[in-house]
């Protein structure tokens, strides 16, 4: 296990880089790093673990290998539990073993993200292993309302990503019809006025 492959998932803004030993038949186990680390971190772990799983250590956005966001945006907790779903989906892993490594100090164990995306996506966590860690927390009232909001966010964007459309072309008269269908609040004058700055002409519309 002491051998390893460099690994690159494209995401919007680049890629995102791991590292993989061990078989990839073997049953898969993705490792996060912790605060301001990289793949690495695992370096001397994994060599000790049991030899007949997939291990694979990624850095997270804006660490190691990976693309740094673009220049202005924050790096939120959030972004990194969707950076793991893109992972797991580029890996086509329905179900593994997720090894979390600090991410964070005690006072902000909240916002670790082996937890959190535990318990945003438990159906594909088989075992949560956790090192130099505390658990999510969340108080019981806030607990479902959170989960709907926060998977709602990372599946939509992901669901947009996957698409990859081109913009369509229509005319000034469809794209003012597009808009007040999805803006019934909206009228027809303040549309307009809307589309005069939101929409661009091209040759084809």
């Amino acid at each position: 296990l002491g051998m390893f492959s460099e690994l690159k998932f494209p995401v919007p803004w680049g890629h995102v880089a791991a590292k993989a030993w061990g078989p990839s038949e073997g049953h898969p186990v993705l490792c996060l790093h912790g605060w301001l680390d990289n793949a690495n971190t695992f370096d001397k772990l994994i060599p000790l673990l049991p030899r007949d799983y997939y291990y694979v250590a990624m850095d997270f956005s804006g660490h190691g290998l990976s693309s740094h966001r673009p220049a202005g945006s924050p790096y939120h907790f959030l972004d990194y539990v969707s950076d793991v779903r893109r992972v797991a989906a580029a890996l086509r892993w329905r179900r593994f073993t997720l090894m979390g490594h600090s991410m964070g100090n005690p006072s902000l164990s909240y916002c670790f993200i082996s937890p959190q995306f535990c318990f945003l996506y438990p159906e594909m966590v088989d075992k949560l292993i956790l090192l130099e860690n505390l658990g999510f927390l969340l108080a019981p009232e806030d607990t479902e309302a959170w989960l709907e909001s926060k998977r709602m966010v990372i599946d939509r964007l992901l669901s947009l990503e996957a698409k990859q459309q081109t913009p369509k072309a229509r005319s000034p008269e469809a794209a003012l019809q597009r808009l007040l269908e999805a803006n019934r609040h909206l009228t027809a004058e303040a549309g307009a006025i809307l589309l005069q700055r939101g929409a661009t002409e091209t040759p084809a519309g």
